[in-house]
């Protein structure tokens, strides 16, 4: 038999009318009862046992088949096996000396494999050592030569004269010496000679602050290059900024960083004293520093010199500038601190010299110094109590403002606008200034909501009682003297209540010209981009404090209509004035403009009733030769009024014809005039 015996042999084909696939038979995850379960949803047990019997008979059919096909070899099996086991006896012999064999040649590998490694090892110990042997010769030499250069002897610390280009050498082998010493380090014969090394670097120091003084006093450009490229090529920039710093800067800002020089002069003319420094005193070291080819790269001596030595004089002599007691003298120091801060970074000539100014610590310090937080405080006290001292005095008018005309309202403008006044405003607290306008805005609303509730609906819900009279509270004209009497305080009008409206509608007109006008160039000053947004919610405050309104136009209009109540009171007494009295026809208006589709209806419900009465009485056929009725009569003062109402809406600007109840009315006043008789 011959074939792959991992290659499964594919199963008989049954019949189609099977119940299952027979190639489920074959799949790993076959489950037996899984598979009934399956078959039992298509069919019953019956059919799935049948099926299964006549599909096991032709496995059966189809194994017999596969036996007979292979049969010689079936029976060969046992013939071919023989002599296999002697056969296998006489591989195992050279078998095991071919594995001896090999496992010897992995030895004598691994062995010569780790003597090479050896060697190599050994030779990558003897190149280190002969490299710091040459660096320890260096070293030596180095030193040697520098101290020759520099005069220095082994009895005398004395050193000879240097000049630039000598200078400059000696920095080159001393940049040598230092990275072989860095390579060295710990080895003892460099502990040996440090001391040495030592000597070298405060002399070579101290010629360097020779010639680089030197340089600066005689104002030669030759020394200060060859001076700053040696302070550069030993990694000493810094100690050359230091350098001038202390004999240069120091000095100079002593002298001018003083409280008395801040008294003569006020602090924009110490600033302007400051910033003289620099054409004075920098202008050769920036020529050397920056610009040409030939410039020396790598300082910043006003970042690194000047501007550290100014921070630390001012901390020093002039901190009274700092002081947020009176907010007025600061706001004025803050900013014309601010201006020399703008002006001195102009002086730093690139950008990137004024990103190494931001950056630098004494910066932060000096920005630190201001206390900003305190300022706004005395602000937002100075602020929201003039704001809330207006507010107490309820809806008092005032004259001279052409938008509002209430205390509150006036008030609130000139606190919105004091807040972006240069005098006051200050560019790193606007966020805060932002949020105080907003909160203005907001307690403005509460007011306007306290007012309602205070003056409306808590004097509703407790109407005035006569207080009994006992001991405790005599009579008024027996009251104790004790103390001086409370004001009551008067009731709100309506015209205050329309005032009040009026100022609300007015300030949500202003609000978008105060905000252009006075925060929005602010606001763009700052970069601000999403400016319309912050449109967008002092807005939103004004339209909450439109919020409040419809509950006082509600109080004018259920005040007003409990006023006219009580005049329309008279459209009932019309039918007593006429009704058998002989008066004359009405020619004038009633005190009254409304009620009156209640009245004519009343009369002509009477009308009718009389007009029956008399029709069972037999009089009414005289009743058109006596001239108008005393109905008519009632009918023409109701007429009158009605049209009397229409010419007073008219004259306060409205259109009667927009009105659906005095449409009404006037329908009904036509239908009274139909029905009034008239004397021949």
């Amino acid at each position: 038999m011959t074939g792959d015996p991992n290659k499964a042999v594919p199963l008989p084909s049954g019949p189609a009318s099977l119940c299952f696939d027979k190639d489920v038979f074959m799949k790993e995850g076959f489950d037996v009862d899984n598979f009934v379960m399956e078959c039992r949803r298509r069919v019953p047990l019956e059919t799935l046992r049948d099926d299964l019997n006549t599909y096991l008979k032709i496995l059966r059919s189809a194994m017999i088949e596969l036996i007979n096909k292979d049969y010689a070899d079936f029976v060969n099996l046992s013939t071919n096996l023989v002599g296999m086991d002697k056969a296998i006896t006489n591989l195992t012999v050279p078998l095991g000396e071919m594995k001896d064999q090999v496992m010897t040649v992995k030895v004598a590998m691994e062995e010569a494999v780790h003597a090479v490694e050896e060697k190599l090892k050994q030779r990558e110990q003897i190149r280190e050592k002969k490299a710091c042997l040459q660096r320890l010769m260096n070293i030596i030499s180095s030193v040697e030569k520098i101290e020759k250069l520099l005069g220095i002897s082994d009895n005398e610390s004395t050193t000879g004269t240097l000049t630039g280009q000598l200078i400059e050498r000696v920095a080159n082998e001393f940049n040598k010496l230092q990275f072989n010493v860095t390579k060295s380090k710990g080895h003892a014969l460099v502990d040996k000679i440090r001391p040495r090394i030592t000597t070298i670097t405060t002399t070579l120091q101290y010629s360097l602050e020779g010639h680089f003084v030197e340089g600066l006093e005689n104002g030669n450009v030759e020394i200060l290059q060859q001076c700053l490229r040696t302070y550069a090529l030993i990694d000493k920039i810094k100690d050359a900024e230091n350098l001038f710093r202390i004999n240069v800067v120091r000095p100079y800002m002593e002298k001018v960083i003083t409280e008395q020089f801040l008294k003569s002069n006020n602090l924009q003319g110490m600033y302007a004293k400051i910033l003289e420094f620099v054409p004075l005193h920098c202008k050769i070291l920036r020529d050397v520093t920056t610009g040409s080819s030939d410039t020396v790269r790598g300082y910043d001596f006003l970042v690194n010199a000047v501007w550290p030595e100014v921070v630390s004089d001012i901390e020093t002599g002039t901190s009274s500038i700092f002081a947020p007691g009176n907010p007025a003298v600061f706001h004025k120091k803050y900013n014309t601190s601010m201006d020399f801060l703008c002006n001195f970074e102009k002086l730093c000539g690139s950008k990137a010299s004024v990103k190494r100014l931001r950056e630098h610590s004494s910066y932060h310090t000096f920005m630190n110094k201001w206390s900003l937080p305190v300022y706004f405080q005395i602000r937002f006290q100075d602020i929201a109590g003039q704001l809330e001292t207006a507010l107490c005095t309820g809806l008092n008018t005032v004259k001279g403002n052409k938008h509002f005309h209430l205390h509150s309202t006036v008030t609130l403008e000139e606190c919105v606008r004091r807040c972006w006044e240069e005098d006051i405003y200050l560019q790193p607290l606007c966020q805060k200034f932002w949020r105080l306008t907003l909160q203005m805005f907001s307690r403005y609303a509460t007011w306007i909501h306290d007012l309602y509730q205070d003056e409306i609906v808590n004097k509703k819900s407790t109407e005035v009682k006569p207080n009994p009279v006992n001991e405790d509270n005599p009579p008024e004209g027996q009251q104790q003297n004790d103390g001086p009497a409370v004001p009551v305080q008067p009731p709100i009008t309506n015209g205050q209540i329309l005032c009040l409206i009026s100022e609300v509608e007015s300030l949500s007109q202003q609000v978008s010209v105060i905000f252009a006008d006075v925060l929005k160039p602010r606001l763009c000053a700052l970069g601000v981009d999403n400016v319309d947004s912050l449109l967008d919610n002092i807005r939103e405050s004004s339209d909450q404090i439109k919020s409040e309104l419809p509950q006082f136009q509600s109080y004018i209009v259920q005040d007003v209509c409990s006023q006219c109540a009580v005049h329309l009171k008279q459209v009932n007494d019309i039918p007593r004035l006429y009704r058998r009295t002989n008066r004359e026809v009405p020619s004038k208006p009633s005190q009254y403009y409304s009620s009156t589709s209640d009245v004519l209806t009343s009369v002509k419900k009477m009308e009718e009733s009389l007009k029956r009465l008399k029709k069972g009485r037999g009089t009414d056929k005289s009743a058109g030769l006596q001239g108008l009725t005393d109905d008519d009569k009632i009918r023409q003062q109701v007429v009158i009024d009605i049209e009397n109402y229409g010419q007073q809406i008219t004259n306060y600007g409205v259109d009667p014809a927009v009105l659906e109840h005095y449409q009404k009315l006037l329908q009904l006043s036509s239908e009274a005039k139909s029905a009034m008789t008239t004397s021949n």
